[in-house]
């Protein structure tokens, strides 16, 4: 009785008041032309981290590297994170290949403008899926439902080894509309219902109580 149910995923009640910035890949120095992959490297303090994670993401990057007209936009977790790649693959960052953003950036705004995402994150991935953005996730811990239902969905791709890398993730520049369509999603409504309708319980409670 105390639990309530919503139809979709928590990204759903605000993706759809996401209103692009068309400049954020001419302000980060992004060719029109450059296929742009974000990357979210994998949570590696934390307790759910497992190195096969790790080696999706090296095997992705080994593969960026390698291919001519496309460029990573990485997001390491932290400054310790950042610095460990930077020591010990500097041939990620060979000509430009890899960016990492000097500052905070608007992170719908760079997922949106982005050919592809993978990630070993959680809500990097949903909000992909959530803006129609192909989504590919390298996280090799425990799959939860909701990564499940997106796989199923046909929303999120699952990557389970670095032969994946090359075979399941295709290098294709996304045609991006111009804008999201903001009409407000199931997940929002059953969410606002389910606040009245509590509301009104603890009304109805009260007024019995006097």
């Amino acid at each position: 009785e105390r639990i309530r149910h919503y139809r979709g995923i928590k990204e759903d009640v605000y993706v759809p008041g996401f209103v692009p910035e068309p400049s954020l890949l001419e302000n980060l120095g992004f060719h029109p032309k450059e296929i742009i992959v974000t990357v979210r490297p994998p949570a590696d303090e934390a307790h759910y981290s497992n190195p096969e994670s790790d080696l999706l993401l090296f095997e992705l990057m080994k593969r960026i590297s390698q291919t001519q007209g496309v460029r990573s936009v990485l997001l390491p977790r932290n400054y310790r994170q950042e610095q460990i790649f930077r020591a010990r693959h500097p041939e990620w960052f060979e000509d430009n290949k890899t960016f990492i953003p000097p500052k905070a950036r608007d992170g719908l705004n760079l997922l949106w403008f982005s050919d592809l995402v993978v990630s070993g994150g959680g809500t990097m991935n949903r909000e992909a899926a959530a803006l129609g953005v192909p989504v590919y996730s390298i996280f090799r811990g425990k799959t939860g439902k909701v990564d499940r239902m997106l796989e199923q969905e046909g929303r999120l791709v699952m990557i389970h080894s670095p032969e994946e890398i090359w075979t399941k993730i295709p290098f294709v520049r996304r045609e991006k509309p111009q804008w999201l369509d903001n009409k407000p999603r199931a997940a929002l409504q059953d969410i606002i219902n389910h606040i009245e309708d509590i509301i009104k319980i603890e009304q109805e409670r009260s007024g019995k109580q006097r």
